[in-house]
Order: C-alpha cells, then structure tokens, then sequence
C-alpha cells in the first residue's frame, strides 16, 4: 500500500491490521454509498413495504410513525417523517414514553393514532416483538409496517411488510444496520417505485443524500458496527452535517459547545447523550421534534432544553452509578467468577438503567443488567453487552421461557421487563445462556498494537494521518500505539474522576495524556503513585486544541513496567 498508494507506513500497517487489501485501500480510505448500496429489495419484504407507502403518497393517505425513545428512534422517524411530509404526505410521529408505556407499540397509542385519522402505521425501530398492538391495530383497521433491526423470533407479528435483516429468514447479511439505515434503503425503494410511478413527473423528488445526517448520526448512537455499509453512511453523513443544513443538530451542536467540525466521536459523546436525556428523564418526544423541524428559533428552545435535561441525568447518574458500583464490588467478593452482573435499586430513574449498565461492563469487564424496582413489584432494566456474548438473544430466549414479562434488543443492548425484583432466575438463565461465552471473550481479552511511536513524533499531524482510517467506533477500533519506556514526569485528579498525566521520551520530548474515569481504579493508582518512574503506555492519540493551537493528546489505555 506504501508502494502502490503513497501511503504513510503507519496507515497502511492499520489498514492491513484490519484485513484491507492493497487493490481495496483507495475504496476504503473514502467510501463511497453508492459503491457499497446493495438493492433494498435484498431484503425480505421491502418490496411490499415500498408499494404500501407508495400508496400512501400517491393518495395522500395519513400515516403514523411510531417510534423508539432512543437516537436511532427519533432520527428514524425524524427521516422517514421528513421525506413523506415533502410529498405532502400528512404525519403524526408518537414516541412513547419510557415510564409509562414501555418500549414499542402499545394498544393505547395505536387506539389513539387510529382515531386521530391514521390509515397506515410504520414502527420505525421497534415493533417486531409487538404482537398484541400490531392485533389491534389490523383490528382497526390500520395496515401495519415494521422497519426495525432488533433481533426476531420465528413467530412475527401481522403487517403488511416487516423490514428486518435480522429476522431468521433474512439473507441480505445487512445485520449491521441500524433502524435508520433500514429506513434510508427502504426510502431508496420508495423513492424508485414513485419514480416508476411517474410520481416526479412533473415535480423534483426529495434528496436522499441530504438526510444522510441523520443516518450517520443514529449508527454512531446506536453503536452498530462501522463496517462496510454503515462507514460510507458515517463518512458522507458527517460531510451533509458539516454543512449544518439541518436546524436541530447545528442547534444541538452550539448547545454542547461545539465549535468545531463534527467528527464521530461527537455524535456519540456530545450529541447522542443530549438526544437521549429526552427519552430518559423528559420528554421522550423532543429528540424527533429536534431532527424533524426546520425552525431556528423553535430547534435553538428544544436544544436548550435538552442541554438542561442532559445536565440533570448526569447528577442522576452519578450518583446511581457509585451506588451500583459498590455492590457489584460487595457481590464479586463472593463469587468473582460470576459472567453477568445483575443489579437494582427503586431509587434509580427507569431512564438510566442503560447508562449504569454500560458502566458497569466497563467497570467489570462483563455483561451487566441493571434495574429500576416499580411500586408495583415488576423490575424494568436495561443490559449491555461484550463482543461474543449476544444478549439479544438471551433476552429473547428468557421471554420465551417465561422468565421475563417483555424484552429484546440486539447482540451488544437490550431491555426487558421482570415479573418481580427477584433476579435469581433470571441471572442464572443470564449465566447459563452467556456463561461461555463470556469466559471465552474475557480469556481471549488483549490489548493489540497497531504501532510504536514516541513523544516527540506524537504530532498532530500523526493525529490526522491516523484519523485517515476512521471513522472508528464499535467494529471499527481505534488504533492504539505504545509509547515504550516513557518517564512519566507527573499526574493529577482532574475532573470526575479522570488523571492527567505528562510522559517524557529519552530525548527530552513531552506528550500530555488523560485516563478518563480511572482514579479510584488500578489504572489510576499506577498513575498518580507511579512520578518518576518509567512505563510502557499505551493509548490512542487525539488531537487537543487549546487557545487556537493543536497538539496531539494520548487517551491513555494501560500501562506496563519495563522489565
């Protein structure tokens, strides 16, 4: 690749560390959508999912949009929402609300939808496990369609179309889509059946290429492999959004203090978070209003608002996540060995059982689960996962064994509903369903080195050569170099819980570094106890900009002593 493409030696040793071949670099390096598009008719039932909502335009027919309560729901149904409403097509989005209906279609809704004059209903990022509410709503009289990605039983709901390439009789392999990218295929085949239609006869059809923002924006938050497919939706999403055309994200992006570029790491740090405290402890439905309007004034008071809602889960969480921690530590010391961690309070808000679960498997290296007790005695959690133990399916299987009232999700998160705030059974199916799983994924744990470098070659141009070979995220890691025998010349407590540190190379260079939430942990106490002496570090370099300068920050990873 250095020779055929003039590539710097350090990006081609990433490149081909990640099975790119030279003939596949260029494609690679700047990934192309319409190189990588399959035909959506790959996937099962899109076809009558595009002739469904061809009618619908053609006839001006009401839809309802049902969606999910997270970012890949609202930017779901913010998408589909917005191409229809450009037809003129007449819509009503319903996001349910997390506390008092759950995850997914509920008869209530789908009742009040049909009453408000619905004749077609689309759940866009849920509805393959919405049996009963997809029978109530045929028995109203509203044809249903699923566009969603979660994992699927044999037995399926009635609808007119259910699009899901993770439903078993699926072979498209595009698994890896998020809800919004089921979505963007499916308006592609909506958009080719109009035209065959002769719908754009005598009017110019909506721009696909300029909702890509919103695609690239739920695939980063959904944390859904940036491979193949969905890394040209992330490259050429965050071209469209760099040009802040849309009102609610260019809103969102000046609420979080962004100034610069965005880049993926944003979507998933800054702007997910804040989409998401609306569906947690707010208003589930702001995060759709936010994508979806083209009003200035009315996306800048919905960010706002959202910025302040983000503020008020973090204090929840941090104070759920110490609590949850400190049991987790209590239960290891009696069973260490123990795969999934399973925990719950009726302290904690039901909207943020997925971010302290997410803390936990990061904290313990293992799956976690963590609850929020009701009054009434049923406990609703949220899990995630590990690479190698798919608790989608887990959850599936405990719903079906009648361990657990509702649930599903995907591979790496889901949710589910106990029956009571006994989590016996449930953690001993949870062990017996993962429990090699887990083993195997933890045994094979390691940290691989794409490269060496040293203080004074940690540049910023280093920074953006690397860089080259993202987006990165899940699927897609970020390299990590070794900095080898590096002094580490002082570290400190900054922030909640993060150290900073300096490392001085044997030539006399400095590169500054940060452990981010590792103060209490090994990692931390190697730091803050180990001034002036030599270490082995690893990390991944990012770029930090101070006072209109740049230089290249490590994102420490661990630490090893030089034998």
């Amino acid at each position: 690749m250095t020779q055929a493409h003039g590539l710097p030696d350090l990006l081609a040793r990433i490149l081909a560390s990640r099975g790119v071949r030279p003939e596949q670099a260029e494609t690679f390096l700047a990934p192309k959508i319409r190189d990588l598009m399959p035909d959506p008719s790959v996937l099962v039932d899109m076809e009558a999912a595009a002739e469904r909502l061809a009618r619908a335009v053609k006839t001006a027919e009401p839809v309802a949009i049902f969606g999910d309560y997270d970012v890949d729901g609202a930017a779901s149904a913010a998408l589909l929402a917005g191409y229809l409403r450009a037809l003129d097509v007449p819509v009503q989005i319903w996001i349910p609300d997390r506390i008092t209906e759950g995850y997914g279609p509920n008869v209530a809704a789908v009742t009040k939808l049909a009453e408000n004059g619905a004749r077609l209903l689309v759940c866009v990022d849920c509805g393959t496990a919405g049996h009963a509410p997809l029978e109530a709503a045929r028995a109203l009289g509203l044809d249903a369609i699923v566009l969603d990605h979660h994992a699927a039983t044999e037995r399926l709901p009635p609808t007119v179309a259910l699009v899901n390439p993770n439903r078993l009789d699926d072979l498209s392999g595009l698994g890896h889509l998020c809800a919004a990218g089921v979505v963007f295929l499916t308006l592609v085949a909506l958009n080719r059946r109009l035209r065959q239609l002769g719908a754009f006869a005598n009017r110019q059809g909506p721009a696909l290429t300029d909702s890509l923002d919103l695609v690239a924006l739920a695939t980063v938050a959904d944390v859904v492999p940036l491979v193949g497919l969905n890394r040209a939706f992330v490259v050429q999403g965050l071209t469209v959004m760099r040009g802040r055309g849309r009102p609610g994200l260019a809103a969102l992006f000046d609420a979080a203090g962004l100034s610069e570029p965005p880049e993926a790491w944003h979507l998933g740090y800054l702007v997910g978070p804040r989409i998401n405290a609306g569906g947690r402890i707010g208003d589930a439905g702001l995060g759709s209003q936010l994508l979806g309007t083209a009003d200035p004034a009315e996306a800048h008071r919905i960010a706002v608002e959202l910025d302040r809602l983000n503020r008020e889960r973090q204090a929840i969480e941090a104070l759920a996540v110490e609590e949850a921690e400190a049991a987790m530590d209590r239960d290891l010391m009696g069973e260490p060995g123990r795969p999934v961690l399973v925990t719950g309070s009726d302290a904690w808000h039901p909207g943020i059982v997925g971010l302290i679960a997410a803390r936990l498997k990061e904290r313990f290296g293992r799956p976690a689960f963590a609850f929020a007790i009701r009054s009434d005695g049923t406990a609703t959690g949220s899990g995630r996962s590990i690479l190698g133990a798919d608790l989608g399916r887990a959850v599936h299987d405990a719903v079906e064994a009648g361990l657990a009232i509702k649930g599903g999700g995907h591979a790496m998160a889901a949710g589910v509903t106990l029956p009571s705030s006994d989590f016996s059974a449930f953690s001993a199916h949870l062990a017996s369903a993962l429990g090699s799983a887990v083993t195997a994924a933890r045994d094979a744990e390691a940290l691989l080195i794409d490269g060496t470098v040293s203080a004074g070659g940690a540049t910023a141009e280093l920074v953006k050569t690397i860089q080259r070979a993202g987006p990165f995220g899940q699927g897609a890691p970020e390299p990590v170099l070794a900095l080898p025998r590096h002094r580490l010349v002082d570290a400190a407590v900054v922030g909640n819980g993060h150290v900073r540190a300096r490392f001085r190379s044997r030539d006399g260079q400095i590169v500054g570094a940060i452990a981010f939430r590792v103060a209490q942990g090994p990692l931390g106490l190697a730091l803050l106890g180990g001034i002036g002496q030599d270490f082995h570090v690893a990390g991944t370099l990012s770029t930090d900009r101070w006072r209109g300068a740049e230089r290249a920050q490590l994102r420490i990873g661990d630490l090893a002593v030089p034998e």
